[in-house]
């Protein structure tokens, strides 16, 4: 964390101790009279960690930071001013006359940065020394006493190593968390957290921007609640927590002392535990979380319950004695943010009820549970009966039979269904619920009985459902944009009408005014379906207006399309619709304004591939993956981009990809596997075989994109640049070929220059081979993919890819569906220019 040092010392004795420093390396210690200076470290006394200055990334900002000294790629571990960078080289860090640890220019005593403590125990700042531990922690003591006055482990920045602990000492109101990078070439506070909360019973969270992003839960005696493989990671980790009235503290180290182990928080939105593996120089990745769906805080709202392994049908489920709180939200458009509530008419106070058992759970968000000590199961279930409150009770400690109980009051929340070492939570139902959980049918006879009662009732329902829904798309089908100019009218003379909350309307005045009248200035790029302008709104907001050619052969539909499907979309790896523009002839898009361009531009230009390190890479790689997953299960509605490329992924100004141009994107229903049309569109070198052949299309149809997506970013080229030095007409094929001869790595971009982990590349190409797998029934899905990409998981060997090009053909990207080349009927999109 960064510490600020208030005044200005300005005395002279500073200036005659700065300019008698003896400047050290190799040493582990700096004292009064000696300091390091930029170029030089301090390493501690057994050589595993070193502390100097370091420049992130790309980054010619400098830092000083502690990094691991016994691995061969420079991880740094802390950083001291990592809100406040040096320009250049003249920093020191010294011990200033207040007995306080200094980072300061060469010449000025004015602190940068400072471990703002008081050294008052001290008779003479001499005595004062800073000594970097083999451990990673940099310690300020008084060197007669060896009292410890202030340390690094007390103020950790993105990773937790063994010994650091996180948590809060609520008697000295510090608190110990972790806060990732800003970005790789920014070590500044960034916008994720790992950090244990302070309200009700203590938990560990992971936040983003201060919400809830992850919670692993509460210790319940050998485990976080919500991190159930913990039990099994014991075997290589030893969990440490400790917990009283004031204080609570978590940390974690291996079992084998020689294992070198740290928890990262990633600015990718990842918080992640590494392993180094000495054969072959690289950190491997041992777990990460989140993982799956469920795995989001609150993913079913209140009093919902999520089963991750329920891949077929929705999620969510409400808890016994509960219903939908938005029963459109929940059936229809299978979202279940908005939770259950209590079912009508249901009495739970006084009128009979109970508690319905439910098994292998995580439990429920903490936060307002109360904790009862000493309490026996059945003391539990008394004494939350007696309270009208209560919702809910569990076993606090599951040691010895279990002791003490977690007493829940108000809606429980962030509940999900475990496969292994999950808990019993007892939940308050009514009489009526109650009754008829008791008399549920037992043994084999009861069970095939319950088969046959839910396999009749849910033929009927979809049934009935499939009718109502099939009325219900035909009398709203091709009335979108009716609705839109109905419903919402525009407000000619405002910035922006707010007449819809999720879709802002513009002005076209406010959009000429934006973009000086489509000045040519401001022209990003031009395709089928028209021209992209920046623009600037009175605001100051930056934005990229997508304007719709009146000669674009397609264009119209797809506009409706993309109105209609962006403006129910929200995830950071999507591009932002901010609004719309429908007045007199125009039809235009007004999206977030994302200044690095589209991937194309850095992937497949000689220049621009260097400034791409493996790293940011792969988070790219991973970025994607996220975004076409949450498009094909975790929004609203099951969505097939059918366009997915290197030209339709923006990259913001972290370099982060965000998914764009939905214009020939697809709705699915939430049963429904695959689609049939006569007017194939899409890009030659990205399309499936089933897709460009038969006109099939489906969310596998999405992950062979993705798998040629993934192999050009690793090779820097294009799928359908063609070589005559290859054995093969595509890229596909050329990495095929290398891959059975076990050389795969000779695809790699040469920019990268061999720095890059050779285990996680391979394996990348792995994965983008099974994606690209001629047969769709043989592709992972994205969630497959996600998790294989963030685990070192078992991958089956790849079968042959598909090859859709041949040597003799010479395919452009794209062109416009009028006039563009057709083969089968199959019709190219148009470059989106940025």
């Amino acid at each position: 964390m960064r510490q600020t040092h208030k005044h200005q010392i300005c005395l002279i004795s500073p200036w005659i101790i700065l300019f008698s420093f003896s400047f050290c390396s190799c040493s582990d210690t700096i004292s009064a009279l000696k300091a390091i200076k930029d170029g030089e470290v301090l390493v501690s006394k057994a050589k595993t960690f070193a502390l100097g200055f370091f420049s992130p990334g790309k980054s010619n900002s400098r830092y000083v930071g502690i990094w691991y000294n016994n691995v061969q790629q420079q991880t740094v571990a802390w950083v001291a001013n990592r809100n406040a960078p040096i320009n250049d080289s003249s920093g020191v860090l010294s011990i200033n006359p207040d007995g306080n640890l200094v980072l300061h220019h060469k010449y000025s005593t004015i602190p940068i940065w400072s471990s703002n403590v008081s050294a008052t125990q001290s008779n003479s700042t001499n005595n004062i020394i800073a000594q970097l531990s083999d451990v990673g922690n940099l310690v300020l003591i008084l060197n007669n006493t060896k009292t410890v006055i202030w340390q690094s482990f007390e103020h950790p920045t993105d990773t937790l190593l063994p010994d650091l602990r996180i948590g809060f000492d609520r008697r000295t109101n510090q608190s110990w968390f972790l806060q990732s990078w800003k970005t790789d070439d920014d070590p500044g506070t960034g916008s994720y957290t790992l950090k244990i909360s302070t309200s009700g019973k203590p938990q560990l969270f992971f936040y983003h921007q201060h919400l809830p992003l992850w919670r692993g839960g509460s210790w319940n005696g050998e485990l976080l609640i919500g991190i159930p493989d913990m039990k099994i990671d014991m075997f290589t980790f030893n969990v440490s927590f400790i917990e009283d009235d004031n204080y609570v503290a978590l940390s974690c180290e291996p079992v084998n002392k020689s294992l070198i182990s740290r928890i990262v928080v990633q600015q990718s939105g990842f918080f992640q535990v590494f392993t180094w593996d000495n054969q072959k120089n690289q950190w491997n990745r041992y777990w990460s979380e989140p993982t799956n769906q469920c795995d989001n805080y609150g993913t079913c709202g209140s009093n919902g319950n999520c089963d991750p392994l329920n891949f077929q049908k929705f999620r969510c489920t409400c808890l016994p004695g509960f219903e939908p709180k938005f029963p459109h939200d929940w059936y229809e458009s299978r979202d279940g943010s908005g939770g259950c509530v209590r079912k009508q008419g249901a009495a739970v106070c006084g009128k009979g009820e109970g508690f319905v058992k439910l098994e292998s759970l995580k439990l429920p968000d903490t936060s307002l549970a109360i904790a009862k000590q000493g309490f026996s199961l059945e003391e539990c279930e008394q004494e939350c009966l007696r309270n009208c409150s209560c919702t809910a009770y569990a076993v606090l400690d599951v040691r010895n039979g279990g002791s003490g109980c977690l007493a829940w009051h108000g809606n429980l929340i962030d509940i999900q269904k475990l496969s292994d070492q999950g808990q019993d939570l007892f939940v308050r139902v009514d009489a009526v619920e109650l009754a008829n959980y008791n008399k549920r049918p037992k043994g084999v006879l009861g069970r095939k009985r319950i088969v046959a009662i839910l396999f009749a009732s849910v033929i009927a329902s979809v049934i009935l459902f499939s009718y109502v829904y099939y009325l219900w798309k035909r009398k709203s089908k091709d009335k979108v944009m009716q609705h839109i100019s109905q419903d919402y009218p525009r407000e000619e003379n405002d910035v922006q009408s707010n007449t819809h909350p999720n879709l802002p309307f513009f002005s076209l005045k406010t959009i000429i005014a934006a973009t000086k009248n489509f000045g040519h200035e401001n022209k990003l790029g031009q395709g089928g379906f028209g021209s992209v302008y920046k623009g600037c709104l009175a605001n100051g907001q930056e934005i990229a207006v997508k304007r719709l050619s009146e000669h674009s052969g397609q264009g119209t539909e797809e506009f409706k399309n993309e109105v209609s499907l962006l403006v129910k979309l929200q995830h950071r790896n999507l591009v932002r619709l901010l609004g719309c523009c429908f007045e007199k002839e125009e039809r235009m898009l007004v999206y977030e304004y994302l200044p690095n361009k589209s991937l194309d531009f850095f992937i497949f230009d000689k220049n621009q591939r260097s400034s791409l390190a493996w790293d940011k890479r792969f988070e790219i790689i991973l970025g994607i993956a996220r975004g076409v997953l949450y498009l094909h299960q975790d929004s609203r509605l099951k969505i097939i981009h059918r366009d997915l490329k290197a030209s339709n992924v923006l990259l913001d100004a972290a370099m982060n990809p965000k998914i764009s141009d939905f214009g020939m994107a697809r709705i699915f229903g939430e049963d429904q596997i695959q689609a049939r049309t006569k007017r194939v569109v899409g890009t030659y070198g990205y399309m499936s075989p089933e897709y460009a052949m038969e006109g099939r299309y489906s969310t596998k149809s999405d992950v062979f994109s993705f798998g040629v997506l993934l192999l050009e970013i690793i090779a820097g080229k294009r799928n359908t640049d063609c070589c005559k030095e290859r054995a093969s007409p595509n890229l596909i094929g050329y990495v095929w070929i290398l891959w059975t001869e076990g050389s795969a790595l000779d695809m790699v971009d040469s920019a990268l220059c061999e720095s890059y982990p050779h285990a996680l590349v391979l394996r990348c190409i792995h994965i983008g081979l099974l994606c690209v797998q001629e047969n769709a029934i043989n592709r992972p899905s994205m969630l497959e993919v996600v998790f294989m990409l963030s685990n070192e998981t078992h991958l089956s060997p790849p079968k042959k890819p598909a090859f859709l090009l041949n040597g003799n053909q010479d395919f452009p990207e794209s062109s416009t569906s009028g006039g563009g080349s057709s083969i089968n009927e199959v019709t190219e999109t148009t470059i989106s220019a940025r």
